[in-house]
């Protein structure tokens, strides 16, 4: 065990010095600041780094993950990410981020007790209880399970124009798209789920706020 934590040190030390061959002001630009045009919310999952399957490079985009790329008003952790990139950093993109496979979701999608997690995976069965028609009618497992994942990034999308946070930035005339993708293990692609929202008329009146 200790093995394997002395190696994650080992490779730092080797990442730094490929940064500096490439770069030698690598390090010394990065502690400037970040500007980041993004804050994106993905899944906690291993296999899907934000940076590295987008092509971006340190600095260009603020991260939050936790189990299935879930917005939960409730969650001060993800509020708080939320606020900072928004009213601090000025992003102009929010991108909610699925992943086929998500294991969140097929947990969600079935009734056996995980233990505390049984908490979080509730908002993801409210999720499920709005879309039960369209879900309950596709037969394939592996097919309602890819659905239910865009699905729930929809959901997610919709749930961050409710936030006062995103609100009271298109009140102040900030420029601020959210959108909603999945990615795809298997082959890499993210999948673009048009549902980009821009402001308050793309939500119903109920959660427009004054």
């Amino acid at each position: 065990m200790e093995k394997s934590y002395k190696k994650l040190l080992s490779n730092n030390k080797k990442w730094v010095v490929k940064q500096l061959k490439q770069n030698p002001d690598y390090f010394e630009d990065l502690a400037k600041g970040q500007s980041p045009e993004y804050l994106w919310i993905g899944c906690s999952d291993s296999r899907v780094p934000a940076n590295e399957i987008t092509g971006t490079k340190s600095g260009e985009i603020f991260v939050h993950r936790n189990i299935a790329n879930m917005v939960v008003h409730t969650d001060m952790n993800m509020l708080s990410v939320l606020s900072y990139a928004v009213e601090v950093l000025g992003v102009k993109h929010i991108i909610v981020c699925g992943h086929y496979g998500c294991g969140g979701v097929l947990a969600a999608m079935g009734n056996k007790q995980l233990g505390l997690i049984d908490n979080w995976l509730r908002h993801l069965k409210d999720t499920y209880r709005i879309y039960h028609k369209e879900l309950d009618s596709i037969e394939d497992e592996v097919q309602r399970s890819r659905r239910f994942v865009e699905v729930n990034v929809m959901e997610q999308v919709m749930d961050l124009g409710k936030t006062s946070i995103v609100q009271n930035a298109w009140k102040n005339n900030q420029n601020l798209h959210l959108h909603g993708c999945v990615y795809d293990i298997h082959d890499g692609i993210i999948k673009d789920l048009d549902v980009t929202i821009t402001g308050v008329q793309d939500l119903h009146n109920v959660y427009h706020l004054d």
